[in-house]
């Protein structure tokens, strides 16, 4: 596709976008910024949470994986489901009767300022690397297919990304986010369902002819049930994609954001069971278009892109999209469902950084008129640190990019899920600063898991052990194969170690 008309497109969608800021944004309040005034519509905030669960990650990652991993990430997916009814009728009935603006506002109430501050800390780095993971993508298919043409260096096309999303939120906020999402969501599925019935015209054949064919029965295996050791067992999926959703939502500022804006707690439980259903179904069309991408990819000789030297398996759907002769209308409707999918969570990203910030660092209250330029302020501060976060990326990352972004969240989210479980399940009290203590140790214990020894095998009457971190050679007399390989079930046990933790550390309430 034309440079030009890339950019032309980028550009009538972000004056669309400022034209709804415009609208939302009149009254530029704390309390607009931080909860919209309270009086979102709940199927507007369901329909637009999809876009903002789903992001660049799952539009571009999700189908680029499909090869290497089948329809596997599902087993994931079902466990989310599990999970948001767990948000729906735990956490969020919480949230509402303390009236929280920052959701990390209960476990100060709960167990004091040491507490509060250690669940915002670890939001905070949560949501930056999340935030980043997901603009990384953008940045790294706009400067591919448009920058490198011009000599631009990747730094430049990360700023331009950042400041086109702080224009367009530093006024309005979460209320402006709201009505974006929405907006963005509808651009997303659209251009999945353009990108289908091309790819499915393009090797002719029809939805059904295809399901049945030999071409998709190479990716379409969903459960993998054989061995508990590999890490994409069911178990470990769906257990694992359940406790990522209580925290990635449940216990996730970003998320929980939009849900506070709901007029009462029982629009916001019917836009979560909504945006549910509807997430497991697009989740779904995206792993579909993913084994379409691989067909095609295959009938035509086409080679996945390269950059820095690398495979990047997250670029092969940018390259059938843009590079292919599959028509402008494919390539205009890829265009528009990437940014929407980027940008519909770094934006409600930013946003929530932000508010995160300001009421759990710096106590401010939405009534404060005089903070306003400070909250303005911070927005600027936190748009930077997202521009050195995903230049940083370009320079470290090698995995695909979803299943980078579970790891991390393995280890940054165990601590909030430790310690908010420990609050809503038991009566003890936590004191002073061994919380962070707890808190530091729980992922640097997983860690250590994580990289334990896992194979053994048999050469020369030694045992060669095969860490994830390094190999050496030990003399014995026996060989093991195949040992257990963590997956995403290491969130839940950082959980454990946390909770276990801050027990020894409790005392009784005696009041």
């Amino acid at each position: 596709m034309n440079t030009l008309v890339i950019i032309y497109v980028i550009a009538c969608y972000f004056l669309l976008l400022y034209a709804i800021s415009y609208f939302t944004g009149k009254d530029d309040s704390n309390a607009i910024f931080f909860k919209a005034g309270k009086n979102s519509k709940w199927y507007v905030v369901a329909f637009g949470m999809v876009g903002a669960s789903l992001s660049g990650v799952t539009f571009i990652s999700v189908p680029g994986w499909i090869e290497a991993s089948q329809f596997s990430y599902l087993q994931v997916v079902l466990g989310y489901f599990v999970g948001y009814l767990v948000v729906c009728y735990v956490l969020l009935p919480v949230y509402y009767r303390l009236n929280v603006t920052s959701i990390y506002e209960f476990l100060n109430l709960r167990f004091g300022r040491s507490a509060h501050l250690t669940g915002a800390f670890y939001f905070f780095i949560s949501r930056l690397l999340g935030a980043s993971f997901r603009l990384f993508l953008v940045a790294i298919v706009l400067q591919k297919f448009v920058f490198d043409n011009w000599n631009v260096p990747f730094p430049f096309t990360v700023g331009i990304s950042i400041a086109l999303i702080w224009v367009y939120t530093y006024k309005g906020g979460i209320k402006t986010i709201v009505w974006t999402d929405t907006l963005q969501t509808l651009f997303m599925i659209v251009a999945v369902v353009i990108s289908i019935v091309s790819i499915l015209k393009s090797i002719d054949l029809t939805l059904i002819e295809y399901l049945v064919s030999d071409e998709y029965n190479k990716y379409n295996k969903i459960f993998f049930t054989e061995d508990i050791n590999e890490r994409n067992h069911f178990l470990k999926s769906f257990v694992g994609g359940i406790f990522v959703t209580i925290c990635m939502t449940g216990l996730d500022q970003d998320m929980m954001q939009k849900n506070l804006t709901c007029k009462s707690i029982k629009d916001a439980q019917k836009n979560m069971l909504s945006f549910s259903f509807v997430l497991v179904f697009v989740t779904a069309l995206f792993m579909f278009l993913g084994s379409l991408l691989f067909t095609y990819k295959n009938q035509n000789s086409i080679s996945i892109p390269e950059m820095d030297g690398s495979i990047r398996t997250d670029l092969l759907f940018p390259e059938i999209a843009l590079n292919s002769e599959l028509g402008l209308i494919l390539g205009v409707s890829f265009l528009l469902g990437l940014i929407a999918a980027a940008y519909s969570s770094a934006d409600s990203a930013l946003t929530s950084l932000t508010t995160s910030f300001c009421v759990d660092f710096l106590g401010m209250k939405e009534e404060e008129i005089n903070s306003k330029n400070k909250r303005k302020n911070i927005h600027v501060l936190m748009s930077i640190l997202l521009l050195f976060t995903i230049i940083l990326f370009k320079y470290t990352l090698s995995n695909n990019v979803i299943d980078s972004l579970l790891t991390v969240a393995s280890y940054t989210y165990g601590p909030l899920l430790g310690l908010f479980t420990f609050g809503l399940y038991t009566k003890r009290k936590l004191t002073g600063n061994y919380i962070y203590l707890v808190v530091i140790l729980a992922p640097i214990l997983t860690y250590l898991i994580n990289i334990s020894p896992t194979v053994y095998t048999f050469l020369n009457d030694q045992i060669v052990l095969d860490c994830k971190i390094k190999t050496w050679s030990c003399a014995n007399s026996y060989a093991v194969e195949n040992l257990y390989i963590f997956g995403y079930e290491l969130l839940p046990i950082n959980g454990i170690i946390t909770l276990i933790g801050l027990y020894f550390i409790s005392f009784k309430n005696n009041n």
